[in-house]
């Protein structure tokens, strides 16, 4: 392997490395994280680039984080890409939860403990909560993207339905639009209706990365 190319896959690797153990709250809490280090430090990919990564990394299965990471990492540098930067990102969680195991092993009766998970349970629903109105700053693009997202909530929180009905729903949903969109004569049927709605999506990941934003 050309050396220029093993510093690259160490650089992937070393990125995804320096996420995973300073971010909590599980995969949609990485996603600020990786979105800052991608677009915004290394410059890898664009906004818009990685919006479509999300997208696909949250209709596969498993979890959010490491099938961003496995994207990003093969989008750079193929299939040594997404390994370098899939165990980047899972190498120190694999150690830490272990290490919290065997901690909550010995301690779990004990009523501070208790309470320190309690407190970790309402921390993790807020960060979920921030990186799902992160996302949807620049998922939701008109009105129809904004009825489909509110329809899915009200659906998985009050039916018992599966989600992979749901992300099929929204893909036939959005093939129906922009088919409807192509026959009324829109030029660019899925351009953004108003590019302010994304806002300045990179000033904000920070805000979740343990390093700075705590």
């Amino acid at each position: 392997m050309p050396t220029n190319n093993f510093r690259h896959l160490l650089r992937i690797f070393w990125t995804f490395l320096r996420i995973s153990p300073l971010t909590f709250g599980g995969g949609y809490a990485m996603l600020p994280a990786i979105q800052r280090e991608v677009v915004v430090t290394n410059k890898w990919m664009t906004d818009d680039e990685m919006s479509e990564l999300l997208a696909i990394s949250g209709a596969a299965p498993g979890g959010v984080g490491v099938n961003v990471s496995a994207l990003v990492g093969y989008h750079l540098a193929g299939i040594r890409g997404a390994i370098a930067a899939v165990i980047g990102i899972t190498l120190p969680t694999f150690f830490i939860v272990i290490l919290l195991s065997i901690i909550y092993t010995f301690l779990q009766s004990y009523p501070k403990m208790q309470a320190i998970m309690e407190g970790i349970h309402a921390a993790i629903v807020g960060l979920i909560a921030a990186a799902a109105y992160k996302m949807a700053k620049s998922s939701i693009i008109d009105k129809m993207t904004l009825i489909a997202a509110v329809c899915t909530v009200l659906l998985l929180l009050f039916l018992p339905i599966s989600p992979i009905l749901m992300i099929i729903f929204g893909l036939l949903v959005g093939i129906a639009v922009v088919f409807l969109k192509q026959r009324l004569g829109m030029k660019n049927p899925i351009k953004r209706q108003d590019d302010s709605m994304s806002g300045d999506k990179s000033n904000l990941a920070a805000d979740y990365y343990f390093a700075d934003g705590i």
